[in-house]
């Protein structure tokens, strides 16, 4: 959970329902009692304070260099890793813009990862709205070219209905969890081999634009079974 998000500024610790958005991560987490740990990464003391009130572990912060905009996820995980000083089975990625992913969620990805066979990890998935066969790109002479190879087709990609492409998913924030072992050995947060996990209704809503904010908002504010259910009293010192 770093400070300097670009697109929805202060979004981690933004009020969302009456709590920070950190918080239903957090809350969903412990409550789903998959983890003996969950320790919040971050380089924001603020956000460390709110992280802690909701129950998590903050044992350090993030350096400076890890938490830009380009920084890689496995550069943090390893950190983290380092300082927590001890070696565990398995590990979850669950990032605080996704409000709308639960205990259960998570409960039913730690089943799925653990029924996966030959697999190093799991990440969540669902269907793509933009399929990539109706996509395209700009030539150099300012033409457009399919994205996709199109070939020798009777029916070309960008031409068909929806229904009649092939199934593509795309990766949502919602939640990834690896075996531990992925960092020693491919210096990875997945591995090579990687199991999806479908995520069902809101779960893979994430924040990443103002619009997507304005979304979970009225999604809150109409169906509130669909959030995490904090029992806790507000973090008020915002």
């Amino acid at each position: 959970a770093r400070k300097g998000s670009l697109r929805v500024q202060g979004k981690n610790i933004r009020p969302l329902a009456g709590h920070p958005l950190i918080a239903y991560s957090i809350r969903s987490a412990i409550e789903s009692e998959v983890f003996d740990r969950v320790v919040v990464s971050t380089d924001c003391e603020k956000t460390k304070e709110i992280a802690l009130y909701y129950g998590a572990e903050v044992p350090f912060l993030r350096p400076t260099e890890f938490a830009t905009s380009k920084s890689i996820d496995v550069e943090w995980i390893s950190h983290a890793f380092k300082n927590l000083g001890e070696r565990f089975d398995m590990f979850a990625i669950l990032r605080p813009t996704s409000p709308f992913r639960t205990a259960k969620t998570i409960k039913r990805a730690f089943e799925a990862f653990c029924k996966a066979k030959d697999t190093d990890s799991i990440r969540a998935v669902e269907l793509c709205h933009e399929h990539p066969g109706k996509m395209w790109k700009v030539t150099e002479q300012g033409k457009l070219e399919s994205f996709l190879e199109q070939g020798d087709m009777e029916k070309p990609w960008h031409a068909r209905q929806y229904q009649d492409l092939p199934k593509v998913y795309i990766q949502n924030s919602a939640l990834e969890m690896a075996k531990y072992e992925v960092i020693e050995k491919y210096n990875s947060r997945e591995g090579k081999i990687i199991s999806p996990f479908f995520t069902e209704g809101h779960e893979g809503i994430a924040v990443d634009y103002q619009t997507d904010w304005d979304l979970c908002e009225l999604i809150a504010a109409r169906e509130k079974e669909a959030m995490p259910h904090i029992t806790m009293k507000p973090y008020s010192d915002l």
